[in-house]
């Protein structure tokens, strides 16, 4: 044998053929694997980039790469960054989410390195992703349950504290007047013994309005069963509430009107949208002077609708604003005495928005009137974490 041939003859019988390699990389269905051009156009695309992305290899096949970025990366100019880094650092690597061929979101763990010819010339790129959902999914149920149970402490601090003085001190005060009708109820003259009787009414209605509040804030943080969101309409839910607060506000000559179209819907549960919209418009009722205007109104933002609650109303300083929707004994307290519970009932809207997926805030001016604002999804949240996780 001829020694000089030996190099030939290992390279034929050891050395693995280009075929060889591309049914490796098509055996890998969980991974994207995939090269492009020095023009960033892809040239080659691997069966698990079809199983990943959808796209066939000929959809492709010249394409930019940056068909699988989501619209908020390509604004940040993130493919190019990608490549920026790559040829500084010769790979970039990151996690995020990517965009299939039907549009929907997965998340990625994704490495570029720059490909480069025997003789040092640039080639391209090398591009491999590896959906990672399920992970990031359980990552942020993780960390989800982790903030409720610090969420949880705390609003089981505040009940209890809520129960030993909103609920405890006025009943030792309805104990105390009853055990004065029953020691003198002979002996009093019949206006005296009717006001009493009126005031024990009145308190002990009270006390079941706070009582019910709490309740219904305590079932949002434990009674998990309970929560069934689905595709709703929200114009529905908006006439059912003003038709049962018009009377209340017609006392006032309070004018209630929306500006929601038909076809406008949010994925949330039924009930909790419900009382998030009625406990809003019932503080902007109490809050609003004779003749004001209450208006609903919605923005569609995304994936996420905006709502806004407008009154006309007495409006609330910087102050109140920042610790309305915090759980705070003096402001509890204070809100049961004035407005029957409204203290409470923005904290029971809160926690029903966060269940929903949704936030509150609040923009007031002293004298002006109130805005409040929650959103809620348009669609079943991606990352919406099921009850099993």
């Amino acid at each position: 044998m001829d020694y000089k041939d030996l190099p030939k003859i290992l390279h034929s019988k050891y050395i693995p053929t280009s075929e060889f390699f591309s049914q490796i990389i098509d055996s890998l269905q969980d991974y994207s694997i995939f090269t492009l051009d020095t023009e960033l156009k892809i040239n080659s695309w691997s069966s698990g980039s079809t199983n990943i992305f959808g796209y066939e290899t000929e959809e492709v096949i010249g394409k930019n790469f940056d068909i699988i970025f989501t619209d908020e990366d390509l604004k940040n100019e993130i493919p190019k960054k990608e490549i920026d880094i790559a040829l500084k650092e010769g790979r970039s690597t990151d996690n995020r989410w990517h965009v299939t061929k039907d549009k929907k979101l997965f998340y990625a763990n994704g490495l570029v390195f720059p490909l480069i010819g025997i003789d040092g010339e640039m080639l391209g790129y090398v591009k491999i992703l590896r959906d990672l959902t399920e992970i990031k999914r359980a990552e942020d149920a993780a960390k989800i349950y982790m903030k409720e149970l610090e969420e949880l402490n705390t609003h089981k601090e505040s009940v209890l504290a809520i129960l030993s003085h909103d609920l405890r001190s006025p009943l030792a005060g309805i104990i105390g007047t009853a055990e004065f009708l029953k020691l003198n109820f002979r002996d009093m003259e019949d206006n005296d013994r009717q006001e009493m009787l009126n005031l024990l009414h009145e308190s002990s209605k009270k006390e079941l309005n706070m009582l019910d509040y709490l309740v219904e804030w305590a079932r949002i943080k434990y009674a998990s069963d309970v929560f069934s969101p689905s595709k709703i309409e929200l114009m529905e839910h908006v006439e059912k509430v003003f038709d049962t607060l018009k009377d209340t506000a017609a006392i006032n000559t309070i004018n209630l009107h929306h500006e929601i179209e038909e076809n406008v819907s949010v994925f949330a549960d039924s009930k909790m949208v419900l009382s998030i919209i009625q406990n809003i418009v019932s503080n902007a009722i109490k809050h609003t002077q004779k003749g004001g205007e209450i208006t609903v109104s919605a923005k569609k933002q995304d994936n996420k609708l905006t709502i806004q609650i407008k009154d006309t109303g007495m409006g609330m300083s910087k102050e109140i604003q920042e610790k309305l929707f915090t759980p705070q004994l003096k402001t509890l307290t204070e809100a049961r005495e004035e407005n029957k519970g409204a203290g409470i009932g923005l904290l029971l809207v809160k926690g029903f928005l966060e269940k929903n997926d949704g936030e509150i805030w609040v923009e007031s001016v002293v004298g002006q009137g109130s805005s409040f604002y929650f959103t809620l999804p348009i669609s079943k949240p991606l990352n919406e974490i099921k009850e099993s996780n």
